[in-house]
């Protein structure tokens, strides 16, 4: 266990030449700087967010669910069978044609019955729109507190204006100030902390902060049906989404930890690995960059912004008369087909009331 801390601790991969961990261990009076096992304190601070999130869900976001109007709705249950829970449970997605109509003759079901039931068993588990206006208002809250915060910490300091600074008298930073706030992050944050990068790190973080709040401030919108403040915070969400990510973020982020560190402390072989994580990064906003704008683009078309992909509560009912419908179609189709001349006498065509009445239902 020793050698292999040693080796994964190694100074000359973690920190820049000339710099030992001795250094960092033994300050100046009244100087601290962060160690890896402070880490282990986001622990106990995520079980205590977990209840404060708790208590806020419960007696905050529902009342104020409640005053909106915003009820859990009451999907229809489906009846217990063990065969078809046993089913359900083995597999990720409805059962294909052949397995439905296997499971028919083993329970002597009609077909549409089995699927109805995998319908309704799906929507069991599926959260209410309630559910999800309570978890977005407290990410709307938590967002808005965190990037809030970090604006107000960062317009004081050196770096947010000279990103130079993030690198000078590199690593001998003081970290009390930034501890709490990269609590908050798992990750890059954290691989951040462990080698003392909190300056750039305090950006980084700043900057995916600015526009998540608006998000959930959106999503909150849509639950409570007020669809044109819905679009506009997600017209707003979008703007900022795109100017932190692919402008604030590559030409000023990526631009003081690929370049200015270079030239101010060189690199060394941890100094790498950040950067690739931070240019994975990039990756992944132009990959969801492009999902924004795809969905910006749908809103355009048909006039709103697309729902939440949970909130599709499938509809028993609208579902059942649209696949009867079209079912009752098919089958005055293969009719027509069938007869040299068509229903009702009208030399293969369907007579206008008839198709008129088809042609409504589907």
């Amino acid at each position: 266990m020793a050698a292999l801390s040693a080796w994964f601790w190694n100074e000359r991969f973690w920190l820049p030449h000339n710099v030992t961990w001795a250094d960092l261990a033994d300050p100046a009076p009244g100087v601290e700087y962060p160690k890896a096992g402070h880490l282990f304190s986001a622990l106990p601070l995520a079980l205590g967010i977990f209840a404060v999130r708790i208590l806020f869900e419960r007696c905050i976001a529902g009342p104020c669910a409640s005053f909106l109007q915003i009820q859990t709705e009451l999907s229809r249950r489906a009846q217990p069978n063990a065969v078809l829970e046993k089913v359900f449970t083995s597999i990720t997605k409805s059962p294909d044609s052949r397995h439905l109509e296997g499971l028919s003759k083993q329970l002597d079901w009609d077909v549409r019955k089995v699927q109805r039931w995998f319908r309704h068993r799906r929507n069991q588990d599926k959260p209410s729109t309630r559910t999800k206006f309570c978890e977005s208002m407290w990410r709307f809250t938590f967002y808005l507190y965190i990037f809030t915060y970090g604006i107000h910490f960062l317009w004081q300091s050196p770096w947010m204006w000279d990103t130079r600074q993030c690198w000078y008298n590199y690593p001998y930073q003081d970290f009390l100030i930034m501890f709490i706030h990269h609590l908050a992050t798992i990750s890059l944050i954290s691989f951040s902390y462990v080698n003392n990068m909190l300056r750039v790190g305090s950006l980084v973080m700043c900057v995916h902060d600015s526009s998540d709040f608006l998000l959930e401030a959106a999503k909150l919108a849509n639950y409570a049906k007020y669809q044109r403040l819905c679009d506009f915070l997600f017209v707003v969400f979008g703007i900022l989404f795109f100017w932190t990510r692919l402008i604030i973020y590559p030409f000023w982020i990526l631009n003081t930890t690929l370049f200015e560190s270079w030239d101010i402390i060189g690199p060394y072989p941890s100094w790498w690995l950040f950067n690739i994580l931070l240019l994975v990064l990039q990756v992944l906003h132009i990959i969801w960059s492009y999902l924004i704008a795809r969905i910006a683009f749908k809103a355009i078309m048909r006039g709103k912004v697309s729902k939440d992909d949970r909130s599709d509560i499938e509809s028993s009912s609208d579902e059942e008369t649209e696949t009867t419908s079209k079912e009752r179609l098919k089958t005055a189709a293969r009719r027509h087909l069938a007869s040299p001349r068509g229903e009702n006498g009208t030399n293969g065509h369907f007579g206008s009331k008839s198709w008129s009445q088809n042609h409504s239902d589907w």
